[in-house]
This record gives C-alpha cells, structure tokens and sequence, in this order.
C-alpha cells in the first residue's frame, strides 16, 4: 500500500480505508465523539485502537464484530482508526495495533486488554469486566462518573483546572512557557461566555488530565484586564486565542463543546509532542521492538567512526532528530547503526560497503524497503520521506525476506574513534643485507 503510485494506490487505500461501517455494531470513535460516547458513558467500553493497513487489525475485525453484536446492550464496543487520528492513539499511549483498551468504573484510568483475538475471548474478557464494575457499584466504591461530569455537576469545583490570568501575571505565565496556552477572553455580562463557561471548565480538566498539563485552558476578564484586551485586539466575546512559544497567536475557530475544544487541544498536544526516540541499533530486539511497532522504520547507516569523528557523527544524528520531529505525527521508528557493525543488515537492505551515510526505510509488515537516493540532508531526506508518506517511491523486498541476524554491539560513547594500537616490531637481530641477497 505505502509504495504503490498512482491510481491504484488510491484503489487499494479505500479498500481498507476504515475496518467498520455504520451497519456494524462497532461503534466508530473520533476525537470529536470520544468524550461524550465514552468518558461521559456510564457504560463499560471495549475500544480497539487499529490501523487500516495493519494484518493483525484486519485478522482482528470479523471476531471484534462478532464480539460486538454478541454484546450489544450489555457492553459497548467500539474502535478508533488511530492512524486517521493520531491524536486520540498518542492520549492513550497507544505504540502498536491493535491496541485493545477497557474503559471500566474510572474512564480516566483505561485497563490494557492482554487476553486472546477470538470473539470467545474477547466476550470473556468484557463480561468479567463487567462484573467487576458491578461489584464496585455494590460495595458503593464507584459511582462511575467522568471528570467532566463531577465538574459540572458539583459547583465548588466547576472552574478549578481553568487558570485565571490577569494583565500582571498573563506574560510571565504564558509567553515564555514552554507548554501551549488555550486562553479565553471573556465579559462576565456576556451570554454566550456563560454558555461556555460549563464547556470550558470540563475540557480544562480533561486536558489537564490528558496531556499531563502541557495544554493549558485559562481564561482572562477582558473588561477588567484591558491592556490584554487592546493588545490581542478583542473585539467581541468570548474571543479564544492559541499561544504557543515562539509563535504568534492565532485564533481558535472551533465549536465550543467540551468534546470540540477537547478534540483541538490534543491535536495542539500531538503537534507539541516530543519527537521519537532515535535508537542505536545495538541488538536484535532494539530493531524488531521498534519496526514492528511502527508502520515504517527509519534505518540510516553511519559512515566508521574513524571516517567523521564524533562531531560529523552528531550532525548526521541531528539531521536524522530534525527529520524525526518534523514526521513525528507519521509515528514512524527511528534507528541507526556504524557502517559494518552490521553488515548482514546492510547487505539486505541493498546498501553495503560503500556510500556513507545511507537511509533506507522499512516495511517490516511486508518486508519491503526504499533507498535515499538523494543526498543525506535535511533538504534529501525530506524528499525521501514526503515521497513515501504519498505512497510513491521505488521499493524492493528485503533481502532474504526477513530481517538478518543481528549482533550485539556496545553503544557508541559519544567519543572520537581511536585506531588500535599496534605492537611494535624489533628488528635490531634481523642482517638486512643478508636479507637483499637472499632476496637478489
């Protein structure tokens, strides 16, 4: 799929663009619907987080099916395309597919489905949820509300997680932070802020929540704080402005749910994210752990030691990390290896013996791979990579059709090669023209 070009890549996408349909009873989950459908729901949830190119997904989709019209009205079974929405996979920490979850008593505190793919499994699984959940009711330990609810529902603390800035403390908390600022200017007579009010307060707490506090929702009285209100250009009420370090701001457009504003904060918390790790190739599990896990892998292969030094070294390593960032939404693997420290792997990749630095990435799925052919710079690798994220690109299968033994290796230390050490040589007993003779 991720290579084909053309008209029959897009043929070929909508045919697994989307497991479900809306005449299944698998319930599509977006970020738009996630929060009122689930977190709100005082219903138990099982919700597979999947990928439309994944195997196992597809494997996966007849039995979530049968397990869905299995449990209608007793459990509710649902499925996010956490490619499409990358934002609502990257919230629950979700790295592979499927990724199954359970959405029990606590909607904030998901449980990891670890059990079989078969429906028998699968309803098992929900139904001993499900008792639980009722046993918790029963002993009175949970009354099985979200946070957004509590918020609304208990007024002393509506407000609690949105932060109220004034013209004295609005710079020192906002320009400089490092974290993004969702901010609300406001008029207490104003009808339609009391209407978001309620909204606002309970996205806040989600999204605290959510992102571990790196969004922010605050709010400022623009009647009282009018150095703000003249500086940002308030004309009417509510006015919700974006400020992100380094940024200038920009408006937010959006609808005002809670599940709106929500749903835009993630997408702001997913862009903000930090980029994926770039991992040395140093064992076998290192390249299976991350290849498997990610619909491509990014392998670049680094000229000796020797050959750069470690400052060549670290700029290659930081072309690779500003490449990482800017496709981290791709959620794609990042690895790299020293030329000949594995040579196999080289080999199977068609690079090999001689030009260094070289990129090449992987499909582990289909076992398929794509050369840089341009050069090993943010402006080629860039090329490279947008060229693959449209499905073009010329592709190969990987040599063998499975990954090559892979040896273990120390991790580089960050320092300059030295060159081994060679013992010296006496030739105080050799007679060197008896030596010419021999030789004449």
């Amino acid at each position: 799929l991720l290579f084909v070009v053309g008209t029959v890549s897009c043929t070929l996408f909508l045919a697994v663009n989307g497991l479900y349909s809306a005449s299944d009873d698998v319930i599509e989950l977006t970020p738009t619907n996630f929060n009122k459908e689930v977190i709100q729901s005082e219903s138990l949830w099982l919700v597979e987080f999947y990928a439309p190119w994944c195997g196992h997904c597809q494997r996966l989709t007849p039995e979530w099916k049968k397990a869905a019209t299995a449990l209608k009205g007793v459990v509710k079974v649902g499925a996010v395309d956490a490619d499409k929405h990358q934002s609502l996979g990257g919230q629950y920490g979700v790295r592979g597919f499927p990724t199954i979850k359970i959405f029990g008593a606590n909607k904030n505190k998901a449980e990891d489905y670890q059990g079989g793919r078969t429906s028998d499994a699968i309803v098992d699984a929900a139904l001993s949820a499900l008792r639980s959940l009722v046993k918790e009711r029963l002993s009175g330990r949970s009354g099985g509300y979200s946070s957004g609810k509590q918020s609304r529902e208990s007024r002393g603390g509506d407000k609690k997680d949105v932060i109220e800035l004034t013209d004295d403390s609005f710079d020192k908390n906002v320009i400089n932070s490092d974290d993004v600022w969702m901010v609300e200017f406001y008029a207490p007579w104003c009808g339609h802020c009391k209407n978001l009010e309620p909204e606002w307060a309970a996205a806040a707490t989600e999204v605290k929540e959510q992102t571990k506090g790196k969004v922010k929702l605050a709010a400022v009285d623009a009647t009282v704080n009018q150095v703000l209100a003249s500086r940002y250009g308030i004309r009417g009420f509510p006015t919700i402005k974006i400020f992100q370090k380094g940024e200038d701001p920009v408006d937010y457009d959006g609808g005002r749910t809670r599940s709106d504003i929500i749903a835009r904060a993630l997408d702001l918390f997913s862009d903000n994210a930090p980029p994926p790790e770039l991992l040395e190739i140093i064992s076998e599990d290192v390249l299976k752990s991350t290849c498997d896990a990610h619909q491509l892998c990014i392998i670049s292969v680094l000229p000796h030691i020797l050959d750069t030094g470690a400052s060549g070294r670290n700029s290659y390593l930081d072309v690779m990390l500003k490449m990482a960032e800017k496709y981290k939404k791709k959620m794609w693997g990042w690895l790299w290896t020293e030329a000949g420290a594995q040579s196999d792997l080289e080999s199977s990749l068609g690079i090999g013996g001689f030009g260094y630095p070289a990129m090449a990435a992987v499909n582990a799925r289909k076992m398929k791979f794509a050369l840089l052919k341009g050069s090993f710079s943010e402006q080629g690798i860039n090329e490279f990579l947008r060229e693959l994220s449209v499905g073009r690109g010329s592709t190969a299968p990987v040599g063998g059709g499975a990954f090559p033994k892979i040896h273990s290796v120390e991790p580089w230390d960050g320092k300059d090669g030295e060159l081994p050490v060679e013992d010296d040589i006496d030739l105080s007993d050799v007679d060197l023209d008896d030596w010419n003779k021999d030789e004449l």
